[in-house]
């Protein structure tokens, strides 16, 4: 007959190693509270949607020399957030254009629609390192009521990386396809995502070069628009300059002002909205005066 003392002693030791257990398991992910923000940062080590009370972005009618596509995004968003047909959407080209602001203003310019009665449409923005979670990314989203930009900054894939399969799939060619309520916005330096010397390496080494480069730059047709953005030239740039002076009262002489901010884009070898930003920014610090990128 066993000893109850000794079951008494086991069952103690028992219930010890159970709540020792208990504690090594890992937290349950917080819920994210999808009406808190407008804007979430995905984080797969959790599982969780982290808010963005404060974006960083500029005012839509702060970027210049890129009307067309700026009304062509614009409209596709509004139509997305109104529950109508819209495309996925690629924004590619040169840098420091405004791609990713485009995206950032052109999602807060449709909130703040004074006639808009839909709710809130969301911005989330995943990483590109993390675009092999998609899927659990996506679970998540398609269970919400609302509406999601999904947002990718600076997409590209490199040789051997094959987390672009996980897009394609994500994007249109699953069994279950891109739920109802998302939209995919990338921005990228190349129009097909992936390196040229990558599909020229695809077009020599496969037994079938043109199977093998369409499956490597197929992953681009999945965005309905493909949104070009070149160098700006020097009266766009220019214009750029002044609309950020005039936004941030910087009163500076006309002249001077075109003189310096030429003289910093020579510096640098390069045009571009990014680049008249820094220089706005040097001349204020200089004026001592603080800047409004506008939102």
């Amino acid at each position: 007959m066993q000893d109850p003392t000794a079951l008494e002693v086991l069952n103690v030791k028992l219930d010890r190693l159970i709540d020792v257990v208990s504690r090594l398991a890992p937290a349950a992910a917080p819920l994210s509270d999808l009406a808190a923000e407008d804007c979430f940062v995905w984080t797969p080590e959790t599982g969780h949607l982290a808010p963005v009370p404060r974006v960083n972005r500029v005012a839509l009618d702060l970027i210049r020399g890129i009307d067309r596509v700026r009304d062509i995004l614009l409209d596709n968003t509004r139509r997305f957030s109104e529950g109508l047909p819209a495309n996925n959407a690629l924004l590619w080209g040169a840098r420091g254009m405004g791609k990713s602001s485009l995206v950032k203003a052109a999602h807060a310019a449709v909130n703040r629609d004074p006639e808009r009665t839909a709710s809130p449409l969301k911005l989330v923005e995943i990483h590109r390192e993390d675009i092999n979670t998609l899927p659990a990314l996506l679970a998540i989203l398609k269970a919400s009521p609302f509406r999601f930009i999904l947002f990718c900054d600076d997409l590209s894939f490199d040789q051997d990386d094959t987390s672009y399969k996980s897009l394609k799939a994500a994007l249109e060619g699953g069994v279950e396809g891109r739920p109802d309520n998302v939209i995919f916005y990338a921005t990228s330096n190349r129009r097909h995502l992936l390196p040229r010397d990558m599909i020229e390496n695809e077009r020599s080494t496969a037994i079938n070069p043109s199977e093998a480069v369409e499956e490597k730059v197929s992953l681009s047709d999945r965005f309905g628009l493909w949104l070009g953005f070149h160098k700006c030239s020097q009266d766009e740039y220019l214009e750029i300059v002044q609309g950020y002076a005039r936004h941030n009262g910087l009163e500076v002489d006309p002249e001077e002002l075109r003189r310096d901010a030429l003289e910093w884009a020579t510096t640098r070898g390069s045009r571009s909205g990014r680049v008249a930003w820094q220089f706005v920014q040097d001349l204020a610090g200089r004026l001592g005066r603080p800047l409004s990128a506008g939102d």
